[in-house]
């Protein structure tokens, strides 16, 4: 993403936690910062990328953080997956230091992000969200506001919370189909052209299950994350999520065998091993 913005010339700051993703950016063009506090100086707009919650609150309200650094009328753009809740309460901080909060979660993986046809999923007030359109349209191909801010997040695990629970429905299906006697490749033929058709099937078979390689793609660990912030969201809006609650475990199970960084279409292989 940082990437694209160089390409279509934006003055563009990066810093992360690893130096050589920063030198690596910084040979294409960008300005390699050497902390959170001075990247948030320079900056008018602020994008984040982290893996979870507490890492997001961490990198904006620590003092060396986006909040304390960055100058009035900033506006920072949370492209995480992460709690609305938490979200919101970054919202109401940044609103008393006259700064502009948005959640805008992004779906398309890798490929999506260095293609820029991301869809970004944005929760943002109206002039807010006409401010930062030129640069979402950098970084992805579907962009949705989709009101304000922290409705960005909660659709984006609405999205993860079907994805998870589509893994685990296609990874039964294909070892109950192995077990009575189909191969993998008859089944993917004919589902397909069939009811049973999916993403997940068209994302995950030719990819990652029939060549048996789990490299890369979306990780177990993420997924297991995303399935944890639909239920911690269904307990706060007194929503049960029963089949939610049982994806999250079988993800919970391949995660505990140290598998949480292969692609969650891992799934298979477990089921796989559990039924010989």
């Amino acid at each position: 993403m940082a990437e694209n913005l160089v390409k279509a010339n934006h003055n563009v700051f990066v810093y992360d936690v690893s130096e050589s993703a920063r030198e690596m950016l910084e040979e294409k063009g960008a300005t390699n910062c050497s902390n959170v506090a001075v990247l948030a100086e320079n900056a008018d707009v602020i994008l984040v990328s982290l893996p979870n919650s507490q890492i997001v609150e961490s990198t904006m309200l620590t003092e060396n953080g986006v909040f304390a650094n960055a100058k009035k009328g900033t506006t920072i753009i949370d492209l995480s997956s992460v709690s609305p809740t938490s979200t919101k309460k970054l919202e109401a901080i940044a609103n008393d230091k006259q700064l502009n909060y948005v959640d805008a979660p992004v779906s398309g993986g890798v490929a999506g992000a260095k293609n820029g046809t991301l869809t970004i999923m944005v929760g943002a007030k109206d002039e807010v969200m006409e401010n930062i359109l030129p640069i979402l349209n950098i970084l992805g191909k579907n962009i949705y506001h989709v009101g304000e801010t922290g409705l960005g997040d909660t659709i984006k695990i609405v999205n993860n919370l079907l994805l998870g629970c589509n893994m685990v429905a296609l990874a039964e299906a294909v070892v109950l189909g192995q077990k009575s006697g189909l191969s993998p490749e008859t089944m993917y033929e004919i589902v397909k052209m069939s009811s049973g058709n999916s993403y997940v099937l068209n994302a995950k078979m030719e990819k990652f299950i029939l060549p048996e390689q789990y490299e890369g793609g979306f990780a177990v660990n993420l997924q297991h994350k995303d399935l944890g912030l639909a239920l911690e969201l269904g307990k706060e809006l007194d929503v049960s999520l029963p089949f939610t609650t049982l994806a999250s475990q079988i993800f919970e199970a391949v995660k505990e065998m140290g598998m949480g960084n292969r692609d969650i279409s891992y799934l298979v292989k477990h089921l796989q091993d559990l039924n010989n």
